[in-house]
């Protein structure tokens, strides 16, 4: 393995990619009793229609978290419970652009990533056990379809975007789980869980060679195919729709606002606009910002006042929302504050302090072994390594910030999302 030292922010990787296309990561953390296993494909919500044997296939929303829950069957019983009774701690998750497994634990941890590489990479589904989770996750759409928060978000993506499957939930809908069959999901676990679209990331205090070992035993030799994706057709940058409103049991009015921006190419270019993205909204709308400081004394926010940047495959947004009784004024005073930091410019003292907040803010993220897993794995994927974050930052400019403003936060580019009580 290639041992990479950064030494800016104390950190040691081990590189590796197998003749079988797998990327594997490890970060030794031998000071540390736990050690975690992340095991992510490249597959995610919006992976909807894809090219598989030279043939387009256009699959139902919501079939990778679908197929999520399914891969835990075992034709021997459930991964789960088999991580479970070996000591460890573990789950899963299912986002717009990946699939993540994974599992922590303080022993026998090379014999349960002999069970993670072996679930994920053996699917057994029958037609039975994916008629019988139908039912499941369809009770738990209509749970979280009964959510203030999914109708806001889900209304506001249904106004910023018109045809991108940015739109459409991860978790589908009760009808569209309907569409689901084994065959379907054999076909994109084969699309998307052979090694060449996976990574492989360990932290902790663990052996890295032994690693690598594990997965050259367990994991299948064949690379696959590459597959190509379509995520529709490129969109204009103003919103399909600029208001979405309705009533719920809620006990005050909220609102979600969404501003459409530019989405990034690959490589340091993606890493360099998420960081500048999470900059903005601290500048912008942070809870030491002078907007904030404002609207919070008017006593047109509370602390459920905040917002980030997303980078989704084609598209990106900044969105900001919460809890008040005036929510068109706050969105106005969003819009308003973003134009007059592009026209007049951002306060020198308190883009330092920004800046400073937000370095220190990814330097302590090195602390959570999730987020060093999860980062790392996108790296990979958006071709950056994200361990070249330090030099990367130092890049960004209080120019780049208002020149953010200027382009993206623009009434413009703004739809809003809004629930208000019933009656």
């Amino acid at each position: 393995m290639v041992e990479r030292n950064y030494p800016r922010i104390g950190e040691r990787v081990f590189e590796e990619t197998l003749p079988n296309g797998l990327r594997i990561r490890v970060i030794e953390k031998p000071h540390h009793a736990k050690a975690c296993a992340f095991f992510v494909t490249r597959y995610g919500g919006m992976d909807l229609r894809f090219q598989l044997g030279g043939q387009w296939r256009d699959t139902p929303a919501g079939i990778a978290h679908y197929l999520e829950h399914k891969m835990f069957d075992t034709e021997d019983g459930n991964a789960l419970q088999d991580l479970a009774r070996n000591g460890a701690e573990p789950n899963a998750f299912t986002s717009n652009d990946i699939t993540a497994y994974y599992f922590y634990s303080t022993e026998h941890f090379y014999e349960n990533l002999k069970i993670l590489l072996e679930f994920v990479s053996v699917p057994y589904f029958t037609e039975e056990s994916v008629e019988k989770e139908q039912g499941i996750i369809a009770q738990e759409i209509r749970m979280v379809e009964d959510t203030p928060d999914w109708q806001l978000y889900t209304n506001l993506m249904g106004c910023l975007y018109e045809k991108s499957p940015a739109r459409v939930s991860v978790a589908g809908t009760v009808e569209s789980i309907r569409e689901i069959t084994a065959e379907t999901l054999y076909d994109c676990h084969r699309a998307f869980y052979h090694p060449g679209n996976m990574v492989l990331c360990v932290v902790g205090n663990v052996d890295a060679e032994q690693v690598a070992a594990i997965a050259r035993e367990v994991l299948p030799e064949a690379c696959g195919e590459p597959i190509p994706r379509d995520y529709g057709e490129g969109e204009a940058l103003r919103p399909a729709g600029k208001r979405a409103a309705r009533h719920m049991e809620v006990s005050m009015p909220q609102f979600l606002a969404g501003y459409k921006c530019e989405p990034p190419q690959s490589g340091r270019e993606h890493l360099r606009l998420s960081i500048l993205g999470d900059m903005v909204c601290d500048i912008l709308f942070g809870d030491s910002s002078p907007l904030y400081s404002r609207l919070y004394e008017e006593g047109l926010i509370n602390n459920s006042f905040g917002g980030n940047f997303d980078i989704l495959p084609g598209a990106a947004y900044l969105y900001v929302g919460g809890d008040t009784n005036e929510p068109e004024k706050v969105y106005e005073a969003v819009t308003a504050e973003a134009k007059r930091l592009a026209t007049e410019g951002v306060d020198e003292d308190f883009y330092q302090r920004i800046r400073r907040a937000c370095y220190g803010q990814m330097i302590r993220g090195l602390n959570s072994f999730e987020s060093i897993a999860v980062s790392a794995a996108e790296g990979v994927f958006f071709d950056y390594n994200y361990y070249d974050f330090p030099e990367v930052f130092e890049t960004i400019t209080k120019a780049d910030v208002e020149d953010f403003l200027r382009r993206n936060v623009t009434a413009e580019r703004a739809a809003i999302s809004l629930i208000y009580p019933r009656g």
